[in-house]
């Protein structure tokens, strides 16, 4: 095999803890963690419902969404301020504590994001972060305005780095997302940071790792 030239690594739930908004959801709820599992839940769903329909909105319009509809599903109330502190939230989610000595540790090669995120949401996320100097490339499915599993999305990786997808290793925490890819033709490692079952659609990991400092380098 040859070597790894460049890494790819989804944003949401791979760098960083989307669900660091907890803290946020308690002044509407006394379960944060079930408001926020909902609200992630749905955010993917219309992502996919979206991409189908061929009816695009950016992902903050998306995240928006999710969340009313997982206050009214859960039968919580919000004021307006309220909602825009939870989404102020996703501007500046905490990323998970093994991202920068990994990200430190494979420097060397291009380091990208890849995300389904609007590039104002990256871009605030990597700087509340402070990964932004670990980092060549945040790239957003905002330039083909469709969402992840869709080819076209995938294809902006090899397209912005140069460099053919089998010879990237793309890096996702979630499975379906490395599905996605490894249909695409990259490299795939899959941080299975909560020891999940693998997809059933007939595409595997070429590596599974519990942690991002688990990484082939």
């Amino acid at each position: 095999m040859t070597p790894i030239r460049g890494y790819v690594f989804d944003a949401y739930g791979t760098l960083f803890d989307v669900h660091s908004v907890v803290e946020a959801g308690r002044a509407i709820t006394s379960d944060p963690a079930a408001l926020s599992a909902t609200w992630r839940q749905k955010q993917l769903e219309y992502t996919w419902l979206r991409s189908l329909m061929g009816r695009y909105e950016d992902f903050w319009a998306v995240t928006e969404a999710a969340l009313r509809h997982a206050i009214r599903r859960l039968g919580l109330t919000a004021s307006e301020a309220q909602v825009r502190r939870l989404m102020d939230a996703y501007l500046s989610l905490a990323c998970f504590p093994d991202v920068r000595g990994a990200l430190e540790r494979l420097a060397g090669r291009p380091r990208a994001i890849l995300s389904n995120g609007s590039p104002r949401m990256l871009e605030a996320a990597v700087r509340s972060s402070g990964l932004g100097h670990y980092l060549q490339h945040v790239i957003s499915v905002d330039a083909v305005r469709t969402y992840k599993p869709a080819p076209a999305v995938y294809a902006l990786g090899p397209s912005r780095l140069g460099i053919p997808a089998g010879d990237l290793l793309f890096v996702s925490s979630n499975a379906w997302d490395v599905a996605g890819a490894k249909a695409f033709g990259y490299r795939v490692a899959w941080c299975n940071r909560g020891d999940a079952p693998e997809e059933e659609l007939g595409l595997r990991a070429d590596y599974v790792v519990r942690a991002l400092d688990e990484l082939p380098a």
